[in-house]
């Protein structure tokens, strides 16, 4: 009785005082190894753990279901810290699976830190399939994401929190909720999640405190694939159908601090600046060679004292203080043996005591060797970026397997040269905002053979930039008016095109750019042009496909086709035939979108044929849905691109503007009718009273000098 009563005690002392460490969240990636003559298939899995307070792991994971095998793990190490504040570590766990088949590995407990939910255990659920897939070749690899150990953001500055998602498969990635899991539902109602961007937006405002977040990242095939286990037997995943390859856990903390005086970034709260990567970006490291990322950050009303940084356990950090508030990070990180072809997450953000700036997250994929970076020049142009690459920088590298971060925008060549041109909103290429500077950036790379088990050529990777200050023309052409939009090809050198909105129907003046957005009223015709710029002689534009959407982005969900397959969608299109092959002129009535939508953007698919060729997609015009499949002569055609031309503002009406035509037009006569003959009225009333006046004054006067 003494030892139960004991008992109790210490139980309500432990539960009083509470744990010393609080959970803060964790992620985990799976990745296939070696496969041994057995059969058998090593699994690496990456466990990271964030905690408030010192130092600790809470977590033992266990297999919940399947063949798991034996889990050896290494002994947590800590990747960042700050002072017994919070705390990130990453545990390396490998187990040899021997049967293809589903299995599950999980690990729960208590507690997550003080939140306003009230939330306490936990759980972390991995989901993996083992069996081999039918387009890899390979057992599935997980999507990779990570986050930085405390996310803080003061209560009047949270509008998003852009997550990573990467799936080395490429396959698709979606975050949901951990519904299975919330008991108390604390589903945040003031928090939109948008699964395929897995961006958490607000909708409403947030009470001060930790929020937490309980998210899962599961991948789907991007075409109809099988996995196939031990035995034989497949598992269809269908696109019409959809099912998920896996699901990993990605857990964190958001704590909402008192409102800050102000949210402007570079003032009141941190701002990253080039040459900080942006989020998303894919880094190349070597096996034994130190890789470097450098973070820049800067702010003018406080200071900032350090970078968050989520990345892997042996990576190091220097810091280095600039003028006018910069603070500069190194990241090193050295791949070993064991990290081979792993893709990494390196999440990061700069923090002061009393902010914090956006969270960004890279992938650093790791590769055998170093890949190979050649000599280039880049010439910046107002509307343009070309490089130039010297082939003896890149011994033994065919230019026919590079390719912009755009593949459908290849490179041309002579005997010393690799060459590229490309305007400021095509292939791929990126705009960041570094401050007092708009940079605009792309990059080369090799690819290969989707089908091909091997390769015997050396991977390349380098990126090229153009700066452009603020100040200048560019940032008011990149935003409102679109330039010519530029691409390289190897069997048709550089060429371009130009896409305009013109003010009558001759197509001879352009609407001025300063113009732009364009104002037009609903049924008011307008005049577009696209034209082919092109040193080729025998060359024919073909306008594809052309589709109206409210945002600057034709794969818009919400759009309306004017010109699909070649083949005239809208009734009111008029196409003004031309003697020039290179140009391509239409005339339609304005429209609008329902749903509060002002905005119409143009954008088209376009394709430089060959001129005589019958078997390109020129020669094809429009087709029919059957006969809407078939092989492309790349030797006679240029790739599909797609140009954007807008927006096309729509003005709004007046209340009596948006009546019946006709009835307003009656009520204009009559009310004219109406006003006329009154100041004939009135005209009328004057004369009549002048000439009564004039007839009074000498009766007046005989009155007058009668009473005399």
């Amino acid at each position: 009785m003494a030892h139960s009563a004991m008992l109790l005690l210490l139980i309500s002392l432990a539960l009083a005082l509470g744990p010393a460490v609080g959970f803060y969240g964790g992620s985990m990636m799976f990745t296939p190894g070696n496969r041994f003559p057995d059969g058998s298939v090593e699994m690496h899995f990456y466990y990271r753990e964030s905690s408030r307070g010192p130092c600790s792991s809470q977590v033992n994971w266990i297999c919940e279901s399947g063949s798991c095998g034996i889990l050896t793990k290494t002994e947590p190490v800590v990747t960042d810290t700050a002072e017994n504040l919070w705390c990130q570590s990453e545990t390396h766990m490998v187990t040899n699976v021997t049967s293809y088949a589903p299995l599950t590995l999980s690990s729960s407990g208590c507690c997550w830190a003080d939140n306003v939910h009230g939330v306490g255990g936990w759980t972390l659920r991995t989901h993996v399939d083992t069996g081999r897939r039918s387009d890899t070749q390979a057992p599935n690899r997980s999507p990779v994401s990570a986050a930085i150990p405390s996310i803080k953001i003061p209560q009047n500055c949270f509008h998003s929190i852009h997550l990573l998602a990467h799936d080395p498969d490429d396959d698709v990635v979606k975050c949901r909720f951990n519904d299975a899991n919330c008991t108390d539902c604390h589903r945040h109602p003031n928090i939109n999640l948008q699964e395929e961007s897995c961006t958490l937006r607000k909708e409403g405002s947030l009470n001060q405190g930790v929020h937490v977040f309980e998210l899962i990242l599961e991948d789907y095939p991007i075409s109809n694939i099988t996995v196939t286990d031990d035995n034989g037997v497949s598992n269809a995943h269908n696109l019409d159908n959809p099912t998920a390859l896996s699901q990993v856990p990605l857990q964190f903390a958001v704590e909402i601090l008192p409102p800050s005086q102000g949210c402007v970034p570079s003032v009141n709260k941190p701002s990253l600046l080039s040459p900080t990567p942006l989020h998303g970006d894919v880094h190349h490291a070597a096996v034994g060679e130190a890789h470097e990322i450098t973070l820049r950050a800067q702010i003018s009303d406080s200071s900032i004292v350090d970078f968050q940084v989520s990345g892997p356990f042996n990576m190091s950090k220097t810091l280095k203080s600039e003028s006018n508030g910069v603070l500069v990070a190194t990241l090193t990180w050295t791949p070993q043996e064991t990290d081979l072809y792993r893709r990494v997450p390196v999440c990061f953000a700069a923090d002061t005591l009393h902010s914090q700036s956006e969270m960004r997250c890279i992938i650093v994929t790791v590769a055998k060797t170093r890949v190979l970076s050649g000599e280039a020049k880049v010439l910046c142009e107002d509307n343009s970026i070309s490089i130039v690459v010297s082939k003896a920088s890149m011994d033994g590298i065919d230019q026919s397997w590079l390719q912009l971060r755009d593949p459908t925008c290849s490179l041309s060549s002579n005997e010393t040269h690799i060459l590229g041109t490309m305007s400021l909103n095509t292939c791929g290429t990126t705009m960041d905002d570094s401050g007092d500077f708009i940079i605009f950036k792309n990059e080369i790379n090799s690819f290969e053979n989707p089908n091909a088990v091997i390769t015997r050529r050396n991977q390349v990777k380098f990126g090229f930039s153009c700066q452009y200050p603020k100040m200048a023309s560019v940032s008011n052409r990149y935003v409102n008016h679109k330039s010519d939009y530029i691409f390289t090809e190897s069997s048709f050198g550089t060429f371009s095109y130009s896409f305009e909105i013109f003010t009558d129907s001759s197509f001879n003046k352009k609407v001025d750019p300063s113009l732009y957005p364009v104002q037009v009223e609903l049924m008011e015709l307008i005049y577009m042009g696209i034209e082919a710029h092109t040193s080729l002689p025998e060359v024919t534009l073909f306008v594809e496909s052309c589709r109206a959407t409210p945002e600057d982005n034709p794969f818009s969900a919400v759009f309306y086709d004017i010109i699909k397959d070649g083949c005239n969608m809208d009734d009111t299109i008029i196409v003004h035939q031309s003697s020039d092959s290179t140009k391509y002129d239409f005339e339609i009535q304005a429209f609008k979108f329902t749903g509060g939508f002002d905005e119409v953007y143009i954008s088209c698919s376009v394709i430089l044929c060959a001129k005589g060729s019958i078997n390109s997609r020129c020669a094809q015009g429009c087709l029919s849905e059957s006969a809407r499949r078939r092989r492309r002569d790349v030797s006679q055609e240029t790739a599909r691109h797609y140009i954007t031309q807008g927006p096309l503002r729509m003005l709004r009406q007046t209340h009596d503007a948006a009546s019946n035509d006709s009835g307003f037009l009656h009520m204009s006569t009559s009310t004219g009718v109406f006003a006329g003959l009154f100041v004939v009225s009135i005209a009328v009333l004057v004369v009549f009273l002048v000439y009564n006046a004039r007839r009074a004054r000498p009766i007046d006067r005989m009155h007058l000098l009668s009473t005399f």
